[in-house]
């Protein structure tokens, strides 16, 4: 990973920001992927924001596939290129279609063979397009999944929206040949 953000070494880490390497490099991610090459400069926010994603990613109420869709609407959202190349192969891995991944990067509505994945999309997108969810896909949601994980939910999308804003801020990029997924600015 790569970043605008000075790189960070034994000579120029405070024990804190080693504290919070060693923790991250040792749970459950063992890796600085995504936004913990960034946070590592501010302990007092990785701590938490580590914790937060890691119950988001491995320990919510939301199956693995809804949880990775979300990911990745977010990611299409916010048009964050780390965060898509380090999500999409897990959600082809967690059962959801290349088709829909696609239809998503480029902005378009997928077609869902699954009632969850489609209820997962829809209240991303109308959350992050009008910034509410209507009464009647609320009802369905919370019928569906109930309220528990409902916000499970939510806190994924905003989990998700902070590593999205943290990627872009500071130009976090994988090093890869891999094309990027989405057209920059």
């Amino acid at each position: 990973m790569q970043s605008r953000l000075t790189q960070l070494n034994s000579d120029n880490t405070t024990p804190e920001q080693q504290r919070v390497l060693t923790k991250i490099l040792t749970g459950p991610r063992g890796n600085l992927d995504g936004p913990f090459l960034a946070w590592v400069h501010s302990p007092e926010l990785a701590d938490p924001a580590q914790e937060l994603g890691a119950y988001c990613r491995y320990h919510s109420r939301i199956p693995l596939r809804l949880s990775e869709l979300a990911i990745l609407t977010t990611a299409s959202c916010w048009q964050s290129q780390a965060e898509w190349q380090i999500h999409e192969p897990i959600a082809h891995q967690a059962g959801v279609s290349k088709e829909i991944t696609e239809a998503i990067r480029l902005g378009n509505e997928p077609v869902f063979a699954s009632a969850d994945e489609q209820l997962v999309y829809q209240l991303t997108k109308a959350l992050y397009d009008t910034k509410r969810i209507p009464d009647s896909l609320y009802s369905q949601a919370v019928e569906h999944f109930g309220e528990s994980a409902l916000v499970d939910l939510i806190g994924i999308l905003g989990y998700y929206s902070l590593v999205a804003m943290t990627l872009n801020a500071f130009e976090v990029r994988r090093n890869t040949e891999q094309a990027l997924p989405f057209q920059e600015p």
